[in-house]
């Protein structure tokens, strides 16, 4: 196979490596490993009851509500990396029914917070080096994700201000899995039918970005980095970040007040439509122009401020992204609305990380543009981005493509907020909504398809 990487990115630094052997010591990592089996096995004998106890009293809408209740439950103990999973899931109301997705959304900012005393004893240890900022500090998270909690604070010259701080202890458990999985995505490549499959660079890849979450000066310069690149949408706000205030352990923000839940709620028919457009704008600015990309745009993470504008907070999960993928990315985005599937095709063939020796080209070619056919001009309604996904890396498996792990992220990020976007409007259309972005970065590649046939 030739390798083909159009660019990697860099996810060192989420926690000093001096540390981290500390961390990954062998009966740590023993100790983990058996904790998610057992959980899992817990789960998997748990829902095999229920489901045959619901079978004999015909109780399939409740065996469902409890199924989602469960989730919440075994994927709160899982840990971190877990409710991720969940927090994506509970975004597709599309594809899962409300009895799963709506016990899921509770993970986006209401997971269980540490003890007090634990939250204070990491926010002292934050500033032990320094003298203490805050006027006051409200111990009483106003939220609580899977990596951090979020409190209230003013500081010492009266700047009402949001500080998020990294749950004690969450560093190890992450590296823990980081490891683990690892190790499974090995075993997985000693397969023989999946031995070409790109597995380790994958997990290197999506695992290291979600790792990098751990990295709280990052974040912050994410933050200022998202907020200077939507800064001309004057419906789009990020909170400013306090570089000055900001530590290993937290990142300070200016504090926006009045934040709505971003859900369709009261608002009316036309006020939907303006809120879809403004997003899916903030979006495609950020996949085809700026790189910038917030992979994360859950129902924790998106509001509504007092005057309906919509609010980004929370820049953990900021992937930039190489040059020549946010170009690649681009150019199939615009040739698929254009109805290309064959400059689709060759765009994918180009931009793959490995091309087999006895792959097929001209099958993968053909087999790409029927799929843009059927979806070309779609509306959010009839367009489903996660099946659509699904075939294409099917197209790619069976015709010996494999794709630069850098496409994961532009694709999650579309994948979290789609299935909140059909909440509502059913009729947007993703593609024509995309081309104003478009036509403002370089000329896409469509003119070489003709000269190419």
């Amino acid at each position: 196979m030739a390798p083909r990487r159009p660019g990697h990115l860099d996810h060192k630094g989420a926690i000093p490596m001096t540390i981290t052997g500390r961390l990954l010591r062998l009966p740590g990592l023993v100790l983990r490993g058996s904790w998610v089996g057992a959980v899992v096995l817990a789960h998997a004998l748990a829902v095999a009851a229920s489901t045959a106890t619901a079978r004999l009293r015909g109780d399939a809408a409740g065996r469902g509500l409890r199924d989602g209740e469960r989730w919440v439950r075994v994927l709160t103990r899982l840990g971190p990396s877990y409710i991720k999973i969940g927090q994506l899931l509970s975004t597709r109301r599309d594809l899962l029914p409300d009895a799963v997705t709506t016990p899921l959304a509770r993970l986006t900012d209401s997971a269980r917070p540490p003890r007090r005393r634990r939250v204070a004893r990491a926010v002292r240890r934050a500033y032990r080096d320094r003298p203490w900022p805050f006027r006051e500090f409200r111990w009483e998270p106003v939220a609580c994700g899977s990596i951090a909690t979020v409190h209230e604070a003013v500081t010492l010259d009266g700047r009402h201000v949001a500080v998020k701080v990294r749950r004690p202890g969450v560093a190890g458990v992450m590296w823990r899995d980081f490891t683990l999985t690892a190790a499974a995505m090995t075993a997985l490549g000693l397969v023989p039918r999946l031995r070409r499959m790109p597995f380790k660079l994958m997990h290197d890849q999506v695992g290291g970005a979600i790792l990098r979450q751990l990295d709280f000066r990052a974040e912050a310069g994410a933050l200022a980095s998202l907020r200077a690149n939507l800064s001309g949408f004057g419906n789009v706000r990020v909170p400013a970040p306090l570089p000055e205030l900001c530590t290993d352990e937290t990142v300070v923000m200016e504090y926006v007040p009045d934040l709505t839940r971003f859900a369709p709620g009261d608002l009316d028919a036309d006020t939907r439509r303006a809120v879809v457009r403004a997003v899916l704008a903030a979006i495609y600015e950020m996949l085809f122009v700026d790189g910038v990309v917030h992979c994360d745009l859950h129902p924790g993470n998106l509001y509504f401020d007092r005057r309906a504008h919509l609010v980004v907070l929370d820049a953990g999960f900021v992937i930039r992204l190489p040059d020549a993928v946010r170009r690649s990315f681009a150019d199939f985005f615009i040739n698929m609305a254009l109805g290309d599937g064959w400059m689709c095709g060759q765009i994918v063939i180009d931009s793959a990380a490995q091309v087999a020796e006895d792959s097929d080209l001209e099958g993968f070619r053909t087999g790409l543009r029927e799929l843009v056919a059927e979806t070309s001009g779609a509306k959010s309604g009839e367009f489903d981005l996660a099946r659509f996904a699904g075939r294409l890396f099917d197209l790619q498996r069976r015709f010996g493509l494999f794709p630069a792990p850098e496409f994961a992220f532009p694709l999650l990020s579309l994948l979290v907020i789609e299935g909140m976007i059909k909440g509502f409007d059913s009729d947007v259309d993703f593609q024509a909504e995309a081309m104003p972005v478009l036509r403002r970065r370089n000329t896409p590649r469509a003119a070489e398809s003709t000269a190419e046939r």
